[in-house]
């Protein structure tokens, strides 16, 4: 684990018999079950892995985030980050604004450091990330403190936006925030602490971006769609600001992720 000081998403008309109608009956009821789509899991935490390619702890940290990622009721993203840069390899993937994320977390929850790798659980507490154990406690123990992740969230798709409805309820106002994420991601490293190492990283953030604000009223919000193939949006409700975030109130993702 490794700290770093921190800074000050034709129709037929003719007779039919009785046994044909039947079965066309039943074989239209089959094809409309198979074509209704499945409801999507509600989202019951947050996994945000603040990460980097020249941090030789991180690695077993992007593959557990990989593992909880499959789990259908876990939105779990990478940030990876740049203050590492220095010491031999430069980040591909990193974003000062992701460090930024995470030294805004440091501040909020009282902490003088930032480290490598860490998971910060529904926006609440920050966990070593490699250490499965100690976040499972952390999603446990923060399960409903401070409101977190009790807000239904529900992502569309209509007219070439991302539509995002929100349930009303307590906790306002919140941030509505637009995480787009590509699904995975495959590094060679040639320098630094993890020269030679090749890691794949999964639902790395992009960017981060405001769509608006939620008062704590039923609201529904739309953001144009612009990404690649290779990847989805994660939305997340979330108190406090960019500079000082706290609890995560609601999540939601889409496809594929």
């Amino acid at each position: 684990m490794d700290f770093f000081k921190r800074a000050p998403f034709a129709p037929f008309t003719g007779p039919v018999s009785p046994i044909l109608l039947r079965a066309s009956l039943i074989l239209l009821s089959c094809c409309g079950l198979g074509a209704a789509s499945t409801p999507p899991v509600p989202v019951t935490c947050v996994l945000e892995l603040f990460t980097s390619q020249g941090c030789s702890s991180c690695p077993p940290a992007d593959a557990l985030l990989t593992t909880l990622a499959r789990k259908p009721d876990i939105v779990a993203v990478s940030f990876p980050v740049d203050y590492w840069d220095y010491i031999g390899w430069k980040d591909t993937l990193a974003s000062g604004a992701f460090a930024a994320r995470q030294h805004a977390y440091a501040e909020a929850h009282g902490e003088e450091h930032v480290y490598t790798p860490q998971i910060v659980v529904d926006g609440l507490v920050g966990v070593v990330g490699s250490d499965r154990g100690e976040i499972e406690a952390a999603i446990s123990g923060g399960k409903g403190r401070g409101g977190a992740v009790s807000l239904p969230m529900r992502l569309s798709h209509a007219d070439g936006a991302l539509v995002i409805d929100i349930a009303g309820g307590d906790g306002g106002p919140a941030d509505v925030l637009a995480l787009r994420v590509v699904r995975s991601k495959t590094v060679h490293i040639g320098r630094g602490e993890n020269a030679g190492r090749v890691v794949t990283y999964t639902n790395v953030v992009r960017a981060i971006d405001k769509v608006g604000d939620w008062t704590g009223s039923m609201a529904t919000f739309k953001l144009p769609e612009s990404h690649a193939d290779d990847e989805g949006y994660v939305v997340l409700l979330q108190k406090g600001t960019l500079e000082k975030p706290g609890p995560i109130l609601g999540a939601a993702k889409t496809a594929g992720l």
